[in-house]
């Protein structure tokens, strides 16, 4: 109907009313509604417009959206999903900030799209964080293009490089900057590391709870109702980081005979003191995930719930949702039962004690008497669900991991290897197996359910894989989206000095995990149903997986509906993707900090990607990254050979290509972008 009506249009050339639009397209009286609804969509669209009651093609289509700034000085206007951004160019971005919301035009220039901005609806912020550049502060994120101009007490009273907080009192306008003032000193980076402070601003993280949220949080205790099954009798434990706060799982096994084992997992019932609708519910929505920086964790729930009520510490009767599944010889899931229950987890184990136990470490076992029976019977079941996992091609892609330690400063004093072992990997397995049983319920029982799901990788970024991994010496004839394809790929590589490249090539080609109420399945698990059910403490999603478990076991309706978790699906994938993002980058710029004091030192290092003027190095023993830039390589003259992912010297010959192992020297580091500058040895 509504290309009927603009195809229409272009033959009229001229406005005509309702009507008329409806004879010459001879509608019936029946289609005037569909007619109704047409003209209307194409007025949101900006294709139509109403002159004095006819309409007419608009001139030049008039949109809404919200400002994406780039450091460079150019934009794109975010207009709506589905619909491709449109360039603002930088002399427009002069009088924008990136998130502003603006109604504007589409124009064509050059043969291309562009905005004219016509009103700012929105400002995106009143507070910026900057750096002080004599009588300017400097954003430090992407609007960092504008030079905001401090009021004449601000000006010259702090050093340059100083970060403060800049309260906007002019916006910027066409030929005029923005006017601010200085609302808080943040300090020099030459005093402390202030990389955390700073994201925490920039990103508008909440470092502290509402007071509301506090009352609510102190008002709660624990009451334990007779309805609830009681296995505070059960030898069940947790397994977790040594320095972790908050414990959300607790495990327990038996065999029941020679064929069957029966596993216990008992997960945190958060939902029995964050009622919907209350305000821990609501700022825990908010917030949508804990926060995970270096120096510190901006929880979803008030400590008192995340480090004390809600949490499975050793000894103490706490509320839990379990669980529980039973086993064959073959990791099939013969049976199974999900149920509210209180616990008393004998202990708090660490990964390092349960594997100490398992090997056998006679100190330890005097410590934790009966517990290597258990732990090594869970080892047992591990390898038997690890082997069926195998077989249906799940992808470990087991990226190496470093951990950052920081002191009471923010200060980074040391990057260590993180290592996974087999005790990581039995809480793993089971996690994975309690999400998958409590998702394919809620299938089964017609319930609603968030899923969590990962879908098949695009074609054309599995291609671009093959043909990097060509380069490798890995050859195939074609290729297969599915798991197992991907699987044998990591497991020809295993052993090699590339292999922790291609595990993160592999991963990077994969899409992202997101959450939905429609099962598409969970590509990289090889699962049918998959959700996220076991970390109630610190992911909104679990919250909302628990209540609508809850529903289905009682029989009532569900407390959300399909359009209800699409929107939550949406807005928690973002909220996910963001708190990756700020975890991310603060690892990154503290590692930097920390490499400042190895500039002159030797490490051998991979090469993990290539540009034109050169190719990056990862640094083996910190996993951090820096370029060596192709002008700095003096022996030769190196063409970029980009199809084989090599430079390739002109008279000798000698190539570097992406995978190859490298020794490096540190010769600067730019603190503020997180970036070394290295030069071959």
């Amino acid at each position: 109907m509504e290309d009927l009506i603009l195809e229409l249009f272009k033959k009229a050339k001229r406005p005509l009313h309702f009507m008329e639009i409806a004879q010459r397209l001879g509608l019936e009286k029946k289609q005037l509604k569909a007619l109704k609804k047409a003209l209307r969509n194409l007025k949101k669209k900006h294709l139509l417009q109403v002159v004095k009651g006819r309409y007419v093609l608009a001139s030049e289509p008039i949109v809404k959206g919200t400002v994406i700034a780039f450091p460079a000085g150019f934009g794109f206007l975010h207009v709506g999903e589905g619909q491709k951004d449109i360039y603002i160019p930088p002399f427009e971005m002069q009088k924008l900030f990136s998130g502003d919301v603006i109604k504007a035009k589409v124009v064509e220039y050059k043969g291309k799209k562009e905005v004219r901005v016509l009103k700012i609806l929105k400002r995106a912020k009143k507070d910026i964080v900057c750096k002080i550049e004599g009588m300017y502060a400097i954003p430090v994120d992407e609007n960092s293009f504008h030079k905001i101009v401090l009021v004449k007490k601000d000006r010259n009273k702090l050093k340059d490089g100083t970060y403060v907080v800049v309260e906007i009192i002019s916006y910027p306008s066409k030929g005029n900057p923005a006017i601010g003032r200085i609302k808080e000193v943040l300090g020099h980076p030459s005093e402390r590391s202030l990389i955390v402070e700073l994201l925490i601003r920039k990103y508008e993280l909440p470092t502290d709870y509402p007071p509301a949220v506090k009352k609510e949080a102190e008002s709660l205790t624990i009451l334990i109702k007779e309805d609830r099954r009681d296995l505070r009798d059960q030898v069940c434990f947790t397994i977790d980081p040594e320095r972790a706060r908050d414990f959300d799982d607790a495990v327990a096994i038996e065999k029941i005979d020679q064929e069957r084992f029966r596993l216990w997992v008992h997960i945190a019932d958060v939902t029995y003191f964050v009622k919907l609708g209350s305000e821990i519910d609501k700022e825990a929505y908010r917030r949508g995930f804990t926060f995970y920086l270096p120096d510190r964790a901006l929880h979803m729930l008030p400590e008192r719930l995340s480090a004390d009520l809600c949490s499975l510490k050793p000894n103490e009767d706490r509320l839990a949702f379990t669980c529980q599944m039973t086993f064959d010889l073959k990791g099939r899931l013969l049976d199974y039962d999900l149920y509210e229950s209180v616990i008393k987890s004998k202990a708090r184990l660490t990964y390092n004690e349960a594997l100490s136990l398992i090997v056998g470490d006679p100190a330890l076992e005097n410590k934790y008497p009966g517990f290597v029976e258990h732990l090594r019977l869970m080892e047992d079941l591990y390898r038997i669900l690890s082997k069926k996992r195998w077989e249906l091609g799940s992808i470990d892609f087991d990226l190496p991991e470093v951990e950052l330690i920081v002191d009471e400063y923010g200060e980074p004093t040391a990057i260590i290897p993180y290592e996974r072992h087999v005790a990581h990997r039995i809480i793993e397995q089971f996690m994975v197996s309690a999400n998958e049983t409590v998702a394919m319920h809620l299938e089964n029982a017609g319930y609603p359910c968030l899923y969590r799901v990962h879908e098949k990788p695009d074609p054309e970024k599995v291609e671009n894989l093959l043909e990097i991994l060509n380069g490798l010496g890995y050859k195939t004839k074609g290729f297969s989206l599915e798991p197992r394809f991907f699987q044998k790929i990591i497991e020809y590589f295993e052993g090699r000095p590339e292999e922790n490249l291609v595990r993160f090539l592999t991963l990077r080609s994969m899409k992202r995990a997101v959450y939905s109420p429609h099962n598409l399945g969970h590509f990289g698990l090889a699962s049918e149903h998959y959700a996220h059910f076991t970390s109630p403490i610190r992911r909104y999603p679990d919250i909302v997986v628990h209540r609508l478990l809850k529903d289905s076991l009682m029989g009532r309706e569900p407390t959300y509906d399909i359009e209800e978790l699409e929107q939550m699906g949406q807005y928690l994938s973002m909220r996910e993707w963001l708190a990756e993002e700020v975890e991310r980058t603060a690892i990154d710029l503290l590692k930097a900090r920390y490499m400042k004091a190895h500039v002159g030192e030797v490490f051998e290092g991979i090469i993990t990607g290539l540009i034109p003027a050169g190719f990056f190095v990862e640094i083996k023993e910190y996993l951090v990254e820096g370029l060596v830039k192709i002008s700095d390589l003096t022996d030769d003259e190196y063409i970029y050979d980009e199809p084989a992912h090599r430079f390739v010297g002109v008279r000798t010959g000698k190539v570097y290509r992406l995978g190859d192992v490298v020794r490096v020297k540190v010769v600067a580091v730019d603190e503020e972008r997180g970036k070394l500058e290295l030069v071959l040895v």
